[in-house]
């Protein structure tokens, strides 16, 4: 089973994964609240999204067919792992169920504020289309690092298109019981080790141009067996990735932890 297989189909389960567990709690939210009228508007804005999703990877593959260009592809990696970035920090403040709930209901109360099926199927279709960007996205980053669009990496789209037909079933019979927090933390935590990976591949296509210097460090050689970049400059680059990521998630649940206590303190406040 070759890498582009694992992780073509892994980056699919989980973007797909996410879309699914948002509208399944969005079509939970708008029963609940008495608009269960508009769910079939929820699940056409879904669909759209992934038709959309597959025109913007079909265009993405002929806008860059053709040159062979290692800025670019340099370019597309770095955006790349600054989105799987974005997006493992944003499922890890969001791993509290009670924190997911609540921007579920904003979401969906926002929608439903401006009484139109319409703005239902919006907030659908936004929330699924962030998702098949992000996949059109990480996906085209990984042909370039692994060499090519290549049997295995279809194979893996393929595998993962067919698991998640099986998980919408489920989803939709035990929405209510995913546990959201491992879940999170999970994905989370992959999407955060692939943009690392994708950052040292960056910084090589860079090298490549002679756009960076080369500094092969000889006691982590074994790096490159695994497929990694054994130089200074990538190992320099990854490590303040981790850092910062390290120190800003310190400072948002800090954050958290004093506003919790304020609101505590005006509940204990009053009479």
């Amino acid at each position: 089973m070759s890498s582009a297989f694992i992780q073509s189909a892994v980056i699919l389960l989980r973007e797909g994964l996410e879309a699914m567990l948002v509208i399944a709690a969005l079509a939970g939210y708008l029963t609940k609240a008495g608009a269960g009228h508009r769910i079939q508007a929820l699940y056409g804005g879904a669909l759209a999204a992934v038709g959309a999703s597959i025109v913007a990877a079909w265009l993405f593959a002929v806008l860059n067919s053709g040159e062979h260009s290692d800025v670019l592809e340099g370019v597309i990696i770095l955006v790349a792992a600054a989105l799987m970035l974005y997006v493992s920090g944003w499922l890890m403040v969001k791993q509290d169920p009670r924190g997911w709930q609540d921007y579920l209901a904003h979401k969906a109360d926002s929608a439903l504020a401006q009484d139109t099926v319409w703005a239902v199927g919006a907030l659908a279709f936004l929330a699924v289309f962030r998702e098949g960007a992000e996949t059109v996205l990480f996906i085209n980053a990984l042909a370039t690092t692994e060499g090519g669009w290549s049997a295995g990496l279809f194979a893996g789209l393929g595998s993962a298109t067919l698991g998640l037909v099986v998980l919408f079933y489920f989803i939709n019979l035990i929405a209510r019981k995913i546990p959201l927090r491992p879940l999170f933390i999970i994905t989370s935590a992959f999407l955060f080790a692939m943009a690392i990976k994708f950052i040292g591949e960056a910084v090589q296509e860079f090298q490549e141009q002679a756009m960076l210097p080369f500094t092969e460090l000889k006691g982590v050689s074994w790096l490159g067996a695994l497929g990694l970049n054994p130089t200074l400059e990538a190992l320099s680059a990854q490590l303040l990735v981790i850092v910062f990521a390290l120190a800003t998630y310190s400072v948002i649940q800090r954050n958290n932890r004093l506003a919790r206590a304020d609101k505590g303190a005006v509940r204990t406040a009053k009479p």
